[in-house]
């Protein structure tokens, strides 16, 4: 993806905010200014999701519910398929049809995003698991 340069004015204190939370997180102002700024187009054009910060990093959610990657998960591994399904995941994770309608609306757009996000979930808990079997042959 290209890049262009744009000024912009910031109060000393956003600014020196921006900077400190940079350097926390190990990147740069501009680098952190543009995810932010990205995070807020995506908020706006899809009320509703909130962006959280974890042990995978950062990501997508419903503002009152799991991830994007939780529900895009749940409704690839569902039985029903169709309203069915979204009713059955909504079921599943205390949510309205229309929150699950949310998150999948959310993955229409950025579906490359999520894949990839459900795909490092399912790779951890495969490696989970098989550290615990090998755990219980050990101990067996």
């Amino acid at each position: 993806m290209s890049s262009t340069p744009v000024s912009i004015r910031f109060d000393d204190d956003v600014l020196d905010r921006v900077r400190r939370s940079a350097a926390v997180r190990d990147t740069t102002a501009s680098s952190l200014i543009q995810r932010y700024v990205e995070e807020a187009l995506r908020t706006q054009d899809f009320p509703g999701i909130v962006f959280r910060d974890g042990p995978a990093g950062r990501r997508a959610a419903l503002a009152v519910g799991p991830d994007v990657w939780e529900i895009a998960s749940a409704l690839r591994d569902v039985e029903q398929r169709g309203d069915a399904a979204i009713e059955a995941v909504a079921v599943d994770f205390s949510l309205s049809p229309v929150a699950v309608r949310l998150a999948l609306s959310y993955y229409g757009a950025h579906a490359a995003e999520i894949d990839a996000e459900v795909a490092e979930n399912d790779r951890a808990a495969q490696e989970a698991l098989a550290s615990w079997k090998a755990q219980q042959r050990l101990v067996s």
